[in-house]
Protein backbone atom coordinates (compact mmCIF):
# COMPACT_ATOMS: atom_id res chain seq x y z
CA UNK A 1 0.00 0.00 0.00
CA UNK A 2 1.32 3.27 -0.76
CA UNK A 3 2.42 5.43 1.89
CA UNK A 4 -0.41 8.39 2.67
CA UNK A 5 0.52 11.78 0.81
CA UNK A 6 -0.78 14.13 3.92
CA UNK A 7 -0.26 13.66 7.77
CA UNK A 8 -1.91 15.79 10.23
CA UNK A 9 -0.72 15.66 13.96
CA UNK A 10 -2.74 16.96 16.54
CA UNK A 11 -0.61 18.25 19.04
CA UNK A 12 -1.90 19.91 22.84
CA UNK A 13 -4.17 18.37 25.72
CA UNK A 14 -6.98 16.82 26.22
CA UNK A 15 -9.56 18.54 24.02
CA UNK A 16 -8.11 15.87 21.51
CA UNK A 17 -6.82 13.01 23.47
CA UNK A 18 -10.26 12.46 25.13
CA UNK A 19 -10.49 8.94 24.98
CA UNK A 20 -10.81 8.25 28.22
CA UNK A 21 -13.82 10.87 28.91
CA UNK A 22 -15.82 8.83 26.22
CA UNK A 23 -14.89 5.45 27.18
CA UNK A 24 -16.07 2.79 24.17
CA UNK A 25 -16.95 5.37 21.78
CA UNK A 26 -15.17 7.81 19.39
CA UNK A 27 -12.87 10.10 19.78
CA UNK A 28 -11.57 12.86 18.49
CA UNK A 29 -8.73 11.29 16.74
CA UNK A 30 -11.10 8.62 15.61
CA UNK A 31 -13.69 11.46 14.05
CA UNK A 32 -10.74 12.74 11.88
CA UNK A 33 -9.94 9.60 10.75
CA UNK A 34 -13.36 9.18 9.78
CA UNK A 35 -13.14 12.55 8.11
CA UNK A 36 -9.84 12.61 6.35
CA UNK A 37 -9.79 11.19 2.45
CA UNK A 38 -7.96 7.80 1.83
CA UNK A 39 -5.01 9.30 1.09
CA UNK A 40 -4.59 11.41 5.03
CA UNK A 41 -3.40 9.85 7.83
CA UNK A 42 -4.02 11.38 11.20
CA UNK A 43 -1.55 10.85 14.48
CA UNK A 44 -2.43 12.06 17.54
CA UNK A 45 0.57 13.32 19.68
CA UNK A 46 -1.56 15.61 22.33
CA UNK A 47 -1.71 14.22 25.98
CA UNK A 48 -4.33 14.76 28.76
CA UNK A 49 -2.96 16.68 31.04
CA UNK A 50 -0.27 19.04 29.11
CA UNK A 51 0.04 22.58 28.93
CA UNK A 52 1.95 24.91 26.46
CA UNK A 53 5.08 24.07 27.63
CA UNK A 54 4.51 20.64 26.97
CA UNK A 55 4.14 20.68 23.48
CA UNK A 56 8.11 20.61 22.87
CA UNK A 57 7.99 17.38 24.12
CA UNK A 58 5.26 16.43 21.82
CA UNK A 59 6.96 17.34 19.19
CA UNK A 60 10.31 15.46 19.99
CA UNK A 61 8.67 12.46 18.35
CA UNK A 62 7.00 14.52 15.43
CA UNK A 63 6.28 11.59 13.07
CA UNK A 64 8.46 11.82 9.72
CA UNK A 65 6.70 13.13 6.89
CA UNK A 66 4.36 14.84 8.78
CA UNK A 67 2.55 17.88 6.27
CA UNK A 68 -0.05 19.61 8.76
CA UNK A 69 -0.02 20.25 12.73
CA UNK A 70 -2.79 21.57 14.75
CA UNK A 71 -2.57 22.52 18.34
CA UNK A 72 -5.29 22.96 21.03
CA UNK A 73 -3.54 23.65 24.37
CA UNK A 74 -3.74 26.57 26.95
CA UNK A 75 -6.94 25.11 29.32
CA UNK A 76 -4.57 23.16 31.89
CA UNK A 77 -2.64 26.82 31.76
CA UNK A 78 -6.00 28.42 32.54
CA UNK A 79 -6.74 26.01 35.05
CA UNK A 80 -3.31 25.95 36.71
CA UNK A 81 -3.65 30.09 37.43
CA UNK A 82 -7.10 29.33 39.07
CA UNK A 83 -5.53 30.44 42.81
CA UNK A 84 -5.76 33.72 41.71
CA UNK A 85 -8.85 34.13 42.13
CA UNK A 86 -8.49 33.69 45.68
CA UNK A 87 -6.19 36.30 46.04
CA UNK A 88 -7.32 38.86 48.00
CA UNK A 89 -7.78 42.25 46.52
CA UNK A 90 -9.43 45.38 47.57
CA UNK A 91 -10.17 47.13 43.78
CA UNK A 92 -11.14 45.73 40.72
CA UNK A 93 -7.83 47.47 39.75
CA UNK A 94 -5.78 45.54 41.98
CA UNK A 95 -7.91 42.32 40.39
CA UNK A 96 -7.02 43.12 37.18
CA UNK A 97 -3.33 43.54 37.86
CA UNK A 98 -3.42 39.90 39.52
CA UNK A 99 -4.25 38.61 35.55
CA UNK A 100 -2.07 41.03 33.93
CA UNK A 101 0.44 38.86 35.68
CA UNK A 102 -1.11 35.41 34.74
CA UNK A 103 -1.56 36.88 30.75
CA UNK A 104 2.15 37.42 30.37
CA UNK A 105 2.95 34.30 32.00
CA UNK A 106 1.20 32.37 29.49
CA UNK A 107 1.73 34.25 26.84
CA UNK A 108 5.37 33.66 27.34
CA UNK A 109 5.00 29.78 27.18
CA UNK A 110 2.45 30.26 24.38
CA UNK A 111 5.14 32.50 22.20
CA UNK A 112 7.45 29.82 23.35
CA UNK A 113 5.47 26.77 22.14
CA UNK A 114 4.16 28.58 19.11
CA UNK A 115 8.14 29.02 17.78
CA UNK A 116 9.18 25.51 18.28
CA UNK A 117 6.20 24.38 16.48
CA UNK A 118 6.80 26.93 13.75
CA UNK A 119 10.63 25.83 13.31
CA UNK A 120 8.70 22.53 11.32
CA UNK A 121 7.97 25.05 8.62
CA UNK A 122 3.72 22.99 8.43
CA UNK A 123 0.86 24.67 7.94
CA UNK A 124 -0.35 24.89 11.51
CA UNK A 125 -3.83 26.18 13.06
CA UNK A 126 -3.89 26.69 16.27
CA UNK A 127 -7.22 26.27 18.72
CA UNK A 128 -8.90 28.65 20.85
CA UNK A 129 -10.50 27.40 24.51
CA UNK A 130 -13.78 26.95 24.02
CA UNK A 131 -15.86 28.52 26.74
CA UNK A 132 -19.83 27.31 27.14
CA UNK A 133 -18.90 24.40 29.44
CA UNK A 134 -21.52 23.68 31.66
CA UNK A 135 -21.57 24.62 35.29
CA UNK A 136 -18.65 27.18 34.03
CA UNK A 137 -18.71 30.60 35.85
CA UNK A 138 -19.41 34.07 34.37
CA UNK A 139 -16.07 35.06 36.44
CA UNK A 140 -13.89 31.56 34.57
CA UNK A 141 -15.66 32.65 31.49
CA UNK A 142 -13.99 36.16 31.92
CA UNK A 143 -10.27 34.83 33.01
CA UNK A 144 -10.77 31.86 29.75
CA UNK A 145 -11.16 35.75 27.65
CA UNK A 146 -7.69 36.81 28.66
CA UNK A 147 -6.17 33.55 27.48
CA UNK A 148 -8.30 33.40 24.30
CA UNK A 149 -7.27 36.71 23.66
CA UNK A 150 -3.90 35.58 24.05
CA UNK A 151 -4.02 32.41 21.62
CA UNK A 152 -5.93 34.53 18.90
CA UNK A 153 -3.03 37.43 19.02
CA UNK A 154 0.05 35.03 18.75
CA UNK A 155 -1.37 33.12 16.45
CA UNK A 156 -2.35 36.09 13.92
CA UNK A 157 1.24 37.71 15.07
CA UNK A 158 2.61 34.30 13.20
CA UNK A 159 0.18 33.70 10.29
CA UNK A 160 -1.06 30.68 11.53
CA UNK A 161 -4.88 29.59 11.16
CA UNK A 162 -7.46 29.70 14.14
CA UNK A 163 -9.66 26.88 14.83
CA UNK A 164 -12.10 29.16 17.11
CA UNK A 165 -13.68 26.12 19.38
CA UNK A 166 -15.86 28.45 20.98
CA UNK A 167 -17.88 28.79 17.71
CA UNK A 168 -18.09 24.65 17.49
CA UNK A 169 -18.97 23.35 20.77
CA UNK A 170 -21.83 25.87 22.17
CA UNK A 171 -24.11 22.98 23.60
CA UNK A 172 -23.98 20.96 26.72
CA UNK A 173 -24.58 18.27 24.91
CA UNK A 174 -20.68 19.09 23.53
CA UNK A 175 -19.43 17.83 27.06
CA UNK A 176 -18.42 15.02 28.52
CA UNK A 177 -20.54 13.46 30.96
CA UNK A 178 -17.23 12.03 32.55
CA UNK A 179 -15.74 15.66 32.80
CA UNK A 180 -17.61 18.81 31.36
CA UNK A 181 -14.58 20.43 30.79
CA UNK A 182 -13.57 17.34 28.15
CA UNK A 183 -15.51 16.96 24.95
CA UNK A 184 -18.26 14.57 24.27
CA UNK A 185 -18.98 12.50 21.39
CA UNK A 186 -20.62 15.44 19.94
CA UNK A 187 -17.91 18.00 20.72
CA UNK A 188 -15.29 15.53 19.20
CA UNK A 189 -17.28 15.30 16.04
CA UNK A 190 -17.85 19.33 15.78
CA UNK A 191 -13.92 19.92 16.36
CA UNK A 192 -13.37 17.28 13.85
CA UNK A 193 -14.93 18.87 11.34
CA UNK A 194 -13.17 22.15 12.21
CA UNK A 195 -10.16 20.86 11.52
CA UNK A 196 -11.71 18.57 8.74
CA UNK A 197 -12.36 22.58 6.99
CA UNK A 198 -8.44 23.45 8.15
CA UNK A 199 -6.66 20.45 6.42
CA UNK A 200 -8.95 20.18 3.49
CA UNK A 201 -10.52 23.38 2.43
CA UNK A 202 -13.91 22.25 2.43
CA UNK A 203 -15.94 20.12 4.88
CA UNK A 204 -15.52 16.13 4.12
CA UNK A 205 -19.05 14.67 4.19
Amino acid sequence: MAAPLSHLVLLGDSIFDNAAYVPGEAAVIDHINDLLPPNWQATLAARDGDVAADVAAQLSVLPEGATHLVVSVGGNDALMALNVFSLPVATVNDALGHLAIVRKDFQHDFREMLRQVLAHRLPLAVCTIYDAIPGLSVEAQTALAIFNDTIVREALAVGARIIDLRMACTENTDYSAISPIEPSVAGGRKIAHAIAVFVLGTMHP
